[in-house]
């Protein structure tokens, strides 16, 4: 039986592979602004992606560290519906980003242990959304999209003062399992549906969309 668990599909990089996770009925869209990042794009090719996402589906900048005018160049030029702030942000800055950009912003938190727990506390008194990561390892260039999960029982059916996305490792042959034990009612995927990091699969999205769903094939 189908649930209504929302997925969001980060790194999108072409209009192909945008089109394929709005068919699939991703909830989500994400848009990678981190020149380290194998599926990072440009504020042109970002314009060019969203700009015929149809209404309904939210439209998602990841960022890392950015300062203000690195958020100014971005917003005056792409129509985006929400900030991931995937950095090391401290909780005023979320705060901050809030204030100034007047738009919902979703704060990454990576999970090892029982000790990365208090700050989805924190971060859920000032954040719109929590996306509760997997940790990345030590001396790791991206703070996500490393194909890692963490340990679910640590959040299970958890609770926070925002919203919450589940986010690490997640693969059409592990979510329906995550979601079970955690309870999440949001995923979030990137190479978990990639032939090669930043190659997005058609049908990779289509599959991961069906299984965080509960519909069979």
């Amino acid at each position: 039986m189908a649930n209504e668990t929302k997925v969001k599909i980060c790194g999108l990089g072409t209009p192909h592979h945008v089109a394929a996770a709005v068919a699939a009925g991703a909830g989500y869209l994400g848009f990678v602004f981190f020149p380290k990042s194998p599926r990072n794009i440009s504020i042109a090719q970002a314009r060019d992606l969203a700009v015929d996402v149809p209404i309904g589906v939210a439209k998602v900048a990841l960022v890392v560290n950015a300062d203000n005018a690195t958020l100014d160049a971005i917003l005056e030029a792409v129509p985006l519906d929400m900030l991931q702030l995937h950095g090391s942000e401290t909780v005023e800055r979320v705060a901050e980003v809030k204030q100034r950009y007047g738009l919902p912003v979703m704060k990454a938190v990576g999970v090892a242990d029982e000790s990365d727990l208090a700050a989805l506390d924190e971060y859920g008194l000032v954040a719109d959304q929590l996306l509760v990561d997997a940790k990345p390892p030590k001396g790791a260039d991206l703070p996500g999209g490393n194909g890692l999960a963490f340990d679910w029982r640590l959040i299970a059916n958890r609770r926070w003062f925002a919203p919450w996305m589940l986010a690490g490792g997640l693969t059409a042959a592990n979510v329906a399992e995550a979601v079970r034990l955690t309870g999440a009612r949001q995923v979030d995927v990137s190479s978990g549906v990639e032939n090669a990091p930043g190659v997005k699969d058609e049908e990779l999205i289509a599959g991961f969309i069906r299984a965080a769903q509960g519909e069979a094939g």
